[in-house]
């Protein structure tokens, strides 16, 4: 496990767009995201093609990799950010100079479609990458406490750290109207079922890892604690087959725990529901489960190290190394 050096204060954050591009983040956005890095003591710098905004909202397959190389290779740049989610990034994988990267650790963070870049680049590097905020994240004004207070844990320190849930969430298009907001109270994780597991955490978006499956970019699963989460724009029999397709895989059976992030209204994914689904198959048996937890696409998410190691007990979640 290669782990990459923590931030601190004068660190110097670059940000790419692996998949979506900068292009479609406003610059209101943006100042608000530089701003908020910067009270953390954080600087600042951008791919040089990550304005690039074709019609898939993205950019050549070249560009991308091409940012994703130079950010490695920079020795200036401490850690990476990704501009945005999206739904490309898979078509990096093949190119990706892995040994580059491997020679060159450093924080790489984002989620949701940036799940694949991170699995393949563990998978392919033994480097702890993260599922955490993307830059445009930081550029929420309100509701982004919870997420900075675990960036900070997660990148500034190295002692180990309880996973708490945050006080409420919201799943608002905040991006439209910043003072305008809807924040639900948050009930807390729901144990499904309850034991204790100590493993290595990998996942992110289920759809994404699942589609890594019988590929050289998908992490070893066993002895790991999966992190899973599922997004709205795929319905709750999408989450059902994805995550039946995924136990499946021959080394499932030695997954130590699943812990599943927070599902959007869109979903209409209520506990009981949720128990049905997981309950009913029989390649869970026995397995710690907890689910309603502070990650996926809603806000707020802490970070955590797909790569790294935590300890899930009970409701309790905790990051040992990362």
């Amino acid at each position: 496990m290669i782990v990459p050096k923590k931030l601190k204060k004068g660190s110097h954050i670059r940000v790419i767009a692996p998949s979506r591009s900068l292009g479609i983040i406003g610059q209101d956005c943006r100042k608000i995201a530089i701003e908020r890095l910067a009270e953390m003591g954080l600087s600042v710098s951008f791919g040089k093609n990550v304005e690039e905004n074709n019609k898939f909202c993205s950019s050549s397959v070249q560009s991308r990799l091409d940012d994703l190389h130079e950010a490695f290779a920079d020795t200036s740049v401490d850690a990476i950010l990704t501009a945005i989610g999206g739904f490309n990034s898979t078509e990096l994988l093949a190119q990706i100079d892995y040994d580059l990267i491997g020679k060159n650790p450093k924080i790489l963070c984002g989620f949701s479609d940036i799940t694949a870049l991170c699995n393949a680049i563990t998978a392919q590097t033994g480097m702890v990458t993260y599922s955490g905020p993307h830059f445009s994240t930081f550029g929420m004004l309100k509701g982004l406490e919870y997420t900075i207070e675990y960036f900070k844990k997660c990148f500034f320190q190295t002692e180990a750290f309880e996973v708490l849930p945050s006080d409420d969430w919201s799943d608002d298009e905040w991006y439209l109207d910043q003072e305008k907001r809807k924040f639900v109270k948050n009930d807390g994780s729901w144990v499904i079922r309850a034991g204790k597991a100590e493993g290595r955490i990998v996942g992110g978006n289920l759809g994404l890892f699942d589609e890594l499956k019988g590929t050289p970019y998908f992490p070893d699963i066993r002895d790991s604690i999966l992190f899973l989460e599922h997004c709205a724009e795929q319905e709750v029999w999408v989450f059902n087959r994805n995550l039946q397709a995924l136990a499946l895989h021959p080394d499932f059976k030695k997954v130590k725990a699943l812990v599943l992030g927070r599902f959007e209204p869109q979903n209409e994914m209520n506990r009981a529901l949720l128990e049905e689904i997981l309950l009913s198959k029989k390649e869970l048996d026995g397995l710690p489960i907890v689910a309603n937890v502070d990650f996926g696409h809603t806000t707020p998410i802490f970070s955590f190290p797909i790569g790294g190691r935590g300890i899930v007990d009970v409701s309790r979640i905790f990051l040992t190394e990362f």
